[in-house]
């Protein structure tokens, strides 16, 4: 006999375990929440996306103090108080994870802090953060377990001074000298951070280019303003070795031309990705499946090989976005309350929350050659937008990738200060089947960044008031 039983139990308390638990508790359900977090929040906003973007903001802070000289305005005697910082990011994610903690009592959602492993399909076995051990059987399930940092494959080192994306953020100190392995999202946002804290940076990534698979009309600036903040920037080549030395690490890198280096670091930081948290939860127990990567097999409900066990977010696979698993947890839970629904979004917006910000949504360029898909991109330079340029950074362009024929906007990217909000209107034109003629004539305020997407799809009719670019025939 189990201890308890539920009538829907969701693993995981990130972005898409307690939004799939709040909705449906709000649908009526009887709800078990089990993570071992004080509140809900997961990764994300214990040690993820919000932690890493308030360091970020204070990151932005001090290179908008610096950029100002150009305005005539001078800010001499930047202190940082490395304790403050650390505080006034904790107080961030208390702050936020306490709510979601109230919100789940308000919901009457039963919190267990713990671990669970399926004993088969319809029992978990829990283990409490307090060591206690006890049985759950439940009716319905969601896997909401995410993702860790991927180790770096290939060298094996253990040492005080290799951190990952999770140990960067706790700030325990600022190095004098960092190098950051991986060019993807979470290596230049955290670089970033330590760049602008007084860190001497350095990056090494084995593609061409920083965040490979991104366009590379969008990545432009952002590599023009890194290399201008970063000691050095190493495309096309691989670390070899890394040694752990009393005060750092030394590593042995290995250049395009097959030239090597060697170079000491007071911390390195690995950031090459992540892994979904698909083992050492039981799946061996029932009929669900993963791929070669880990990834749970689910359909277009989100349903596993189990028809009642559900799989979201990071663990179900890419893209691994916090906003993605929010939207196929409350699927999840729409479709378990007998809802006729299906995760099926004409767009998933992508950002990179760097300086200036990337960011992407639906068709990009490099899917529609790989597709071949016929297309044409138009694009809209932010040197020719007003906002832009009082704010000092015309380093932007904002694009819509566009179906020839119909005028129908497939995609759209932008990159730029706030590029992270303003994409939300190309999801918006995307999921609504629009074309440039509906937000050309759609009238945008001025002066604003937001024009530029208005100015794009005029770029497509050859009418752009700010831009001349003829509409070719």
């Amino acid at each position: 006999m189990a201890d308890k039983e539920t009538q829907l139990v969701v693993i995981g308390g990130g972005p898409g375990g307690y939004a799939a638990a709040f909705l449906a508790a709000d649908l009526g359900m009887n709800v078990t929440l089990i993570d071992p977090g004080e509140n809900p929040g997961g990764v994300c906003l214990y040690r993820g996306c919000i932690p890493s973007k308030a360091l970020l903001h204070a990151a932005k802070v001090i290179f908008e103090s610096q950029d100002a000289e150009a305005m005539g305005l001078s800010f001499g005697g930047l202190k940082i108080d490395r304790d403050r910082l650390q505080k006034w990011k904790n107080d961030v994610v208390n702050k936020m994870t306490g709510g979601l903690g109230q919100l789940a009592k308000q919901k009457k959602i039963q919190h267990i802090r713990g671990e669970a492993v399926f004993e088969d399909s319809r029992n978990l076995r829990i283990t409490t953060v307090g060591g206690n051990k006890q049985t759950l059987k439940f009716e319905n399930a969601i896997i909401a377990t995410g993702s860790y940092p991927a180790p770096f494959r290939g060298v094996e080192i253990e040492s005080e001074h290799l951190l990952d994306s999770t140990s960067a953020l706790d700030l325990n100190d600022i190095p004098k000298s960092l190098l950051v392995v991986g060019g993807g999202y979470i290596g230049l946002e955290l670089g970033t951070v330590y760049a602008a804290l007084g860190t001497k940076v350095q990056l090494v990534e084995m593609t061409p280019d920083l965040l490979p698979g991104v366009d590379k009309d969008l990545v432009r600036f952002v590599r023009q303003r890194v290399t201008s903040k970063f000691e050095a920037i190493h495309l096309q080549t691989t670390v070899k070795s890394m040694t752990a030395r009393k005060k750092g690490i030394e590593v042995a890198m290995q250049g395009p031309q097959g030239e090597e280096r060697s170079q000491a670091f007071d911390k390195v930081l690995v950031a090459v990705g992540r892994r979904p948290n698909s083992s050492g939860i039981g799946l061996e127990n029932t009929r669900i499946e993963t791929d070669q990567r880990g990834f749970i097999k689910i359909d277009g409900q989100r349903r596993t090989a189990e028809s009642h066990i559900f799989a979201i977010g990071d663990v179900a696979g890419e893209p691994m976005l916090a906003h993605k698993a929010t939207h196929e947890g409350r699927a999840a839970a729409e479709v378990i309350a007998g809802r006729k629904v299906v995760f099926e979004p004409a767009a998933i917006p992508a950002v990179v929350f760097t300086d200036p910000e990337i960011a992407w949504a639906g068709l990009t360029e490099n899917e529609a050659k790989q597709k071949k898909i016929e297309v044409k991109a138009v694009r809209f330079p932010w040197a020719a937008s007003g906002r832009a340029a009082t704010l000092g950074r015309g380093d932007g362009v904002t694009k819509i990738v566009v179906e020839p024929g119909s005028g129908r906007i497939l995609g759209v990217g932008i990159t730029g200060p706030g590029a992270g909000e303003l994409i939300a209107e190309g999801v918006l034109a995307i999921e609504m089947g629009a074309n440039v003629t509906d937000v050309g004539l759609s009238i945008h305020p001025h002066p604003t960044l937001s024009e530029t997407i208005m100015e794009a799809a005029d770029v497509f009719q050859g009418t752009s008031t700010h831009f001349h670019a003829p509409k070719r025939k």
